[in-house]
């Protein structure tokens, strides 16, 4: 499924004894991570660098190198290493426990200049659904080292598993607050993975969206990011929040890209501020989108613990990962890809317009026959559940009741691509392909829905009879409300009453917190949990129980006792049910609980 890129060169022809680094000189600057784990097999990442910037060198998108230029990662079967005239050494090792005596792979790395001075490599030689440890040094210091990090690989697919837990995120913005909800299960060691949906850096300027100033929390570079500088830079610095330091050192992450990690409201050819035009050229930032839309892949493949998935197809990010014979997770691309023009804001009534056009496609050809392939053939191995990773929420939401839009649905969504979303119900009900969860993310909002493909299907709001699976969609990291910036929980909660009333499959909609939702998922059934954090102004470790949802397998829809989500819910509104605030915190550092009061959630 996922290649390492390998070429002949060795080190010892770009080495230059005269330009070579000492130990003392290097510095793990940005911790250690770990991400797309296989039964035997996972990639390590860390970064080792002379310096605390970034690297400032263009050389890797510019002149005659591959479009999309792969970022190479280390296994036993060769070495593509960096171009440099002295590289930096690294020696890493895994072992199945925390002292790394009982060393199961090792090895010898270099990094240069040319990938930013980061690392990865693939760990061989593992066990299926099994826990190490991991560490860098550097080469010939046994005193310079990296922290020690935790990993896991997946099992089998034809293994049994009892249980997978899975932590949901999107949307991190860095100036907005604290990556408290990263942070959080890692304290708690309450998951087996991590799922990031995309949205992972923001692209803006300090003060364009986001005031990151009075909380020590700018930015940088502190300009609007165009380069690949730029792009290394962004995502060194949100890779100094400690949250999310303390959760890719903990867990193995499976991230997927949104909007942001370019610019926003990206499609195939261009953004919302930025396209193939010289009107664009002149008036937003002196760059093609092409360009920019490369320096930000080549940097965001650097600086996460993620596979190549294919070298012919450098841009490719969907992937799938058969967890035993218990989940199948596909995680889509439905944004950088393949893309069909988006809602740009200036042409929103035109989008309108084409979003029931059968060529309109959020993934795009190629994409969409791989999505729908791996849909039957999950069936056809019996995975006992099929999670798929959507940036944007999948399901139909009436938005305008709630945030005063003159139109009703959200065209930058699945509601603009009704005939990708159509295809992909086809492929679910004329197969009869069952216990399907979609996860979801870019709304900054909590949704949850029965999966019903309206107007073509019977549904029966009281009974979720008619449904073909569950939608979790879950609120930002740390990016604002759609009610709007420092919402109060009041009016965020009469938005949500009037979502509620206004879209028959949405059974619970959440507005004010920023959070996180973990999935359990085994055999009989797929509990979800929604966490909100009562402040991101100050780094904590504080969490508030907002709601639980489960699905029993075979039953294509949330579970009602008489009513979703067991009739109570502590924020928002649920369908047929009760919203009792308590603001029962939870430190999840001491096990403590306590009734919280912060007058301000975020910036």
């Amino acid at each position: 499924m996922c290649l390492i890129y390998s070429v002949d060169d060795t080190v010892n022809k770009r080495n230059n004894p005269e330009k070579a680094l000492d130990a003392s000189q290097l510095n793990f600057t940005h911790g250690v991570a770990s991400g797309d784990p296989l039964p035997t097999s996972v990639i390590l990442w860390t970064r080792c660098s002379p310096m605390q910037d970034d690297v400032s060198s263009n050389s890797t998108v510019s002149g005659f190198v591959p479009l999309f230029n792969p970022v190479p990662i280390y296994n036993e079967n060769g070495t593509h290493i960096p171009v440099s005239n002295a590289p930096v050494c690294v020696e890493y090792k895994i072992a199945s426990d925390k002292a790394l005596g009982s060393v199961v792979d090792s090895g010898t790395l270099y990094t240069s200049s040319d990938v930013d001075y980061t690392v990865k490599v693939e760990a061989q030689h593992l066990k299926p659904f099994t826990q190490y440890y991991y560490q860098f040094n550097v080469c010939g210091s046994s005193s310079n080292k990296s922290p020690v990090g935790r990993t896991k690989t997946s099992p089998k697919p034809t293994d049994s598993v009892d249980e997978v837990g899975i932590a949901v995120y999107s949307c991190s913005n860095f100036p907005f607050g604290f990556f408290n909800a990263f942070g959080n299960p890692a304290i708690k060691d309450s998951v087996d993975y991590v799922v990031h949906l995309g949205d992972v850096i923001y692209e803006y300027k300090e003060g364009d969206y986001g005031y990151g100033y009075s909380i020590d929390r700018i930015p940088l570079p502190d300009r609007t990011i165009f380069t690949l500088y730029d792009y290394r830079k962004r995502h060194a610095t949100y890779r100094t929040d400690a949250g999310m330091l303390a959760s890719m050192a903990t867990f193995p992450w499976m991230p997927v890209w949104d909007d942001h990690e370019v610019a926003d409201n990206t499609y195939r050819d261009g953004s919302s501020e930025l396209n193939n035009t010289e009107a664009s050229f002149i008036t937003d930032g002196g760059v093609s989108f092409d360009q920019r839309k490369m320096n930000a892949v080549r940097a965001y493949f650097e600086w996460m613990p993620i596979r190549q998935v294919d070298m012919d197809d450098n841009l490719r990010i969907w992937r799938s990962f058969q967890i035993g014979n218990l989940v199948d997770l596909i995680l889509l691309d439905t944004r950088q890809y393949d893309r069909s023009i988006t809602d740009l804001y200036w042409n929103t009534d035109y989008i309108f317009k084409l979003a029931y056009d059968a060529g309109r496609s959020m993934m795009g050809s190629r994409q969409e026959n791989w999505f729908y392939k791996q849909l039957l053939s999950s069936k056809a191995r019996n995975a006992a559940w099929r999670v798929i990773g959507s940036q944007t929420v999948f399901s139909r939401l009436n938005e305008s009741v709630a945030y005063g839009n003159e139109e009703p649905f959200d065209v930058d969504a699945w509601d603009g691509y009704t005939s990708n979303r159509n295809r992909t119900f086809q492929t679910l009900y004329n197969n009869n392909i069952t216990n399907n969860i979609m996860i979801s993310g870019d709304s900054h909002a909590n949704w949850v829905s029965d999966l019903v493909w309206l107007d073509e299907h019977p549904y029966d709001v009281a009974s979720g009879s008619g449904s073909v699976g569950v939608e979790f969609a879950g609120t930002a990291v740390s990016s604002p409300s759609p009610a709007g910036q420092n919402t109060t929980i009041a009016a965020a909660n009469l938005g949500s009453q009037a979502l509620i009333a206004s879209n028959r499959e949405l059974q619970w909609s959440e507005l004010y917190y920023r959070g996180y939702y973990e999935l359990h998922i085994t055999p009989d059934d797929v509990k979800t949990q929604y966490f909100g954090m009562p402040t991101i102004v100050t780094k904590n470790p504080y969490e508030i129980s907002l709601a639980n949802f489960t699905v029993q397998s075979g039953e294509n829809k949330l579970q009602r006792d008489p009513t979703v989500g067991g009739g109570v819910v502590e924020n928002g509104a649920l369908k047929g049910g009760k919203t009792v605030g308590t603001n029962l915190t939870h430190n999840v550092m001491n096990g403590s609980y306590f009734i919280s009061d912060f007058p301000v959630e975020d910036i």
